[in-house]
């Protein structure tokens, strides 16, 4: 990757657009371009963001573009796709959004762009599948949201239950992001202690545990159902993902990622635990499942293969 801080954002919807004006709190970006089918709703954005610029944080540029900006830039996240319907699945999405993706990855990979690529367009694990397989890029430079927002909504919630900080809630949401996720509680900590251990301590009930992942699962659902699409947490998320790039920070978060026998699953992207830094993915960071967990991750797995064999290898 090279060291000019710029981003390219490719769709100019609720979730692109959260995660562009996080950036204008958060500042550790010099360049923000803009790209949309739509040009002139990504001119109208580039400028409603201008002018916060003197309230920001941090020098930034701001501008619409078209992909050629790809070339010279660090990192472009593509959030571009039509929007999930209340009752509509992630998985539903796929066909509705293969074609999209494939067109903009090409765009992307003929400018000339070097730098990681980053996936946020539903769902999230096929289309990053896509992505990996129309731009020939190597798999570390390809990395889908996965599951960051699932494992940012169980630290809340995990949280409020124990009355705890939610940065001392070590725990992850692993699989699909959508229906067939799941939580490795025997891998769950809070600050140094397993999160098993402290319920039995405290004498609180498992099935809370349940509980708690419903709600992670059914959140999406429930959000749509209220205000027709979730995008703010998505979009911190990403700026997240997009600062340990840059920063080179080393950091593990739950993403959308190749595997390759971590798991004992190959030839896929699904969300795991990994370390991320300037290069991309450095490292799958394998976990122990237990029997339980791993036949969980297997159909999970097998969910997402399915959609691939069926629907991404023959657009790709």
């Amino acid at each position: 990757m090279n060291d000019k801080r710029k981003l390219v954002l490719v769709g100019t919807g609720f979730v692109g657009m959260s995660m562009a004006y996080s950036f204008l709190n958060t500042g550790g970006i010099d360049e923000l371009v803009l790209i949309d089918v739509d040009k002139e709703k990504a001119i109208g954005e580039a400028m409603d963001l201008q002018h916060g610029l003197p309230y920001a944080r941090g020098k930034m540029s701001i501008k619409a573009g078209d992909y050629s900006e790809c070339k010279d830039a660090s990192i472009v996240v593509v959030s571009a796709g039509v929007a999930q319907k209340d009752g509509e699945t992630r998985l539903e999405l796929t066909n509705r959004n293969a074609k999209i993706m494939k067109s903009v990855v090409e765009q992307i990979r003929d400018s000339g762009f070097g730098g990681i690529l980053v996936i946020a367009s539903n769902p999230v694990d096929s289309m990053t599948y896509l992505a990996w397989k129309v731009s020939g890029y190597p798999k570390e430079r390809v990395i889908g949201s996965g599951t960051i927002l699932d494992t940012a909504r169980l630290r809340y919630l995990m949280s409020e239950y124990l009355n705890i900080s939610s940065s001392n809630i070590h725990a992850y949401i692993m699989g699909e992001h959508g229906d067939s996720s799941f939580v490795p509680w025997t891998h769950a900590y809070v600050g140094a202690k397993s999160l098993l251990d402290l319920l039995d301590e405290k004498h609180k009930d498992l099935s809370d545990l349940h509980a708690i992942y419903t709600q992670v699962q059914q959140a999406a659902y429930e959000i749509i159902k209220r205000k027709r699409s979730t995008y703010y947490g998505i979009g911190l998320s990403l700026n997240r993902l997009v600062h340990a790039i840059l920063d080179d920070e080393n950091v593990i978060l739950t993403v959308s990622a190749y595997q390759n026998g971590e798991y004992k699953q190959k030839g896929l992207y699904i969300g795991v635990p990994a370390m991320i830094n300037a290069q991309g993915i450095k490292e799958i960071i394998p976990l122990a499942l237990n029997e339980v967990d791993q036949a969980k991750f297997n159909h999970s797995c097998d969910t997402l293969r399915e959609i691939n064999e069926k629907s991404m290898e023959s657009i790709a």
